[in-house]
């Protein structure tokens, strides 16, 4: 397969049989960028008595296997590029898990891999990855009958661990008792998580992405999206101290906690302040991606592995619903010498923010113009692409609103207030400016826009082309554009000279 081929769209297909949950996910695979098609999952419980019986649930495998039976049947019609089925913590500790697998391929004709403790860890680990290409810590996956610690770092997975801290482990005849529950969690937590202390925490699963939401509410916090939200150590711990000693009555009443995990968030909760406390945790940065991705990062060439997230996502967006497939490589190359004189506001990350920005720049091109501006802010805040905190998601979406627009009134102002500083505001602003500029300088021709140079030089910006593309300079508009970018950045302008 050429490296052409290897970034065409293909769909894969992914089962999860968890100890609470099986899921099927079809994911439409561009390059590095990820997208979800299709998801559905059944909370079936296999695992909810495996520590008193030893066995899986009677209702949780009928449960299952109904599910899985659907799930075979819509992927009959799918026809998904490749498919991979994974059983975790409750079928591999209950004596008739693999009793459960041969009658998984002989009802629904699915070939199950039942991952070890190690892969279990290893998978979730190269989920976070595949959302966070530069996380650094521990990544934490928390699911019904375990929870895997492992090491990440420099894209790399180091040391993992599956350890028996998942609800259904936890939960005694008695049912929830915080205060036995917390003695079970410290006392697990006592030898291993010596060799885990970090930072940072990674957070997979949906106890804690559950918990997360919550805090979200508490707080006001108003970017209601899971992925990559960071929690200082201790507002995670007064959420999770605050789940915890809720009645399941009181938890019922708490507008947008998932009603049917309310029998285990009280469990997440206990286990996150343990870690908290052993780990010696500072922030806790929540994970949508998972074991399920890491299949799909372990399945892409290499060379296709090791691409940006965030910028091949807003390459996908944007060529789809753009105009031009070569426009943002041409901006960004357009771009980078005035961007580069500017101080950075994001470290590192300005150049890769630059580059997806300019893949958006044609976003709204089949956009009705008046509600262009709006739409695409609203898309690019929300956007389920990889790669970006909400800072980075917040700067993009603002770039891209002033990408189409001088307006000083902007969509969510609330949200921009509690996300950006002022000064990522203003950049924003200033880099939409920019590439507006650019596209109705070059009439969004790449080969027009390489006939002209912008730059900083001393307090000036300064606009030139090429002697015989000079004419391009003229126009009210482009003046306008140009007289814009400068006033966002505090510079004069210099035009044609």
């Amino acid at each position: 397969m050429s490296d052409q081929d290897d970034r065409l769209p293909r769909d894969v297909a992914v089962i999860d049989i968890g100890s609470n949950s099986v899921r099927l996910v079809v994911y439409r695979l561009e390059g590095r960028a990820i997208w979800t098609v299709y998801n559905e999952k059944v909370l079936a419980g296999l695992g909810s008595e495996l520590t008193l019986t030893g066995r899986l649930s009677v209702k949780g495998v009928e449960a299952a296997l109904g599910a899985l039976r659907r799930f075979s049947a819509v992927l009959d019609a799918a026809h998904p590029s490749s498919l991979f089925v994974a059983a975790t913590a409750a079928v591999r500790d209950a004596v008739d898990g693999a009793d459960f697998v041969d009658r998984v391929l002989a009802e629904a004709g699915l070939s199950v891999r039942v991952l070890s403790g190690e892969e279990e860890a290893r998978y979730a680990a190269l989920g976070v990855l595949a959302g966070a290409p530069d996380a650094s810590g521990v990544v934490g996956d928390l699911g019904g009958s375990s929870l895997e610690l492992t090491r990440v770092s420099g894209g790399r997975v180091g040391a993992g661990v599956s350890l028996p801290l998942g609800a259904f482990n936890l939960r005694g005849a008695e049912g929830f008792d915080i205060g036995k529950t917390r003695s079970r969690a410290v006392r697990v937590l006592a030898d291993p998580g010596a060799g885990f202390q970090t930072d940072t925490l990674y957070a997979v699963g949906g106890g804690w992405r559950n918990l997360a939401l919550l805090q979200m509410r508490l707080t006001g916090y108003p970017l209601g999206i899971v992925h990559q939200y960071s929690i200082s150590a201790l507002d995670a711990l007064d959420a999770a101290r605050f789940i915890s000693r809720q009645s399941k009555g009181s938890l019922e009443r708490i507008e947008g906690l998932s009603k049917r995990r309310l029998e285990t968030i009280p469990y997440a909760a206990i286990v996150l302040e343990a870690l908290i406390e052993r780990l010696g945790l500072k922030q806790i940065c929540i994970s949508a991606y998972g074991l399920r991705e890491g299949f799909l990062l372990e399945a892409m060439p290499e060379d296709v592995r090791w691409l940006d997230p965030l910028i091949e996502g807003c390459a996908a967006l944007g060529a789809r619903q753009g105009a031009s497939e070569d426009l943002g490589q041409a901006l960004e190359t357009w771009l980078t010498p005035m961007h580069s004189r500017l101080p950075p506001l994001f470290g590192r990350r300005d150049a890769t923010l630059l580059a997806a920005a300019c893949r958006l720049a044609d976003l709204g091109a089949r956009l009705h113009p008046d509600h262009r501006a709006d739409l695409v802010f609203e898309q690019v805040l929300r956007a389920p692409i990889a790669g970006m905190d909400h800072a980075e998601r917040a700067f993009l979406a603002l770039a891209m609103f002033a990408r189409h627009t001088a307006s000083a009134t902007t969509p969510e102002a609330r949200t921009l207030a509690r996300v950006l500083s002022p000064e990522r505001s203003s950049r924003a602003r200033a880099l939409g400016a920019a590439m507006r500029l650019g596209c109705d300088l070059s009439g969004r021709s790449p080969d027009l826009l390489h006939r002209s140079r912008l730059d900083i030089v001393g307090e000036m910006i300064r606009l030139t082309a090429d002697g015989r593309w000079a004419d391009m300079l003229l126009g009210e508009q482009t003046a306008k554009r140009a007289a814009t970018l400068a006033d966002g950045l505090e510079l004069g302008l210099r035009m044609g000279v």
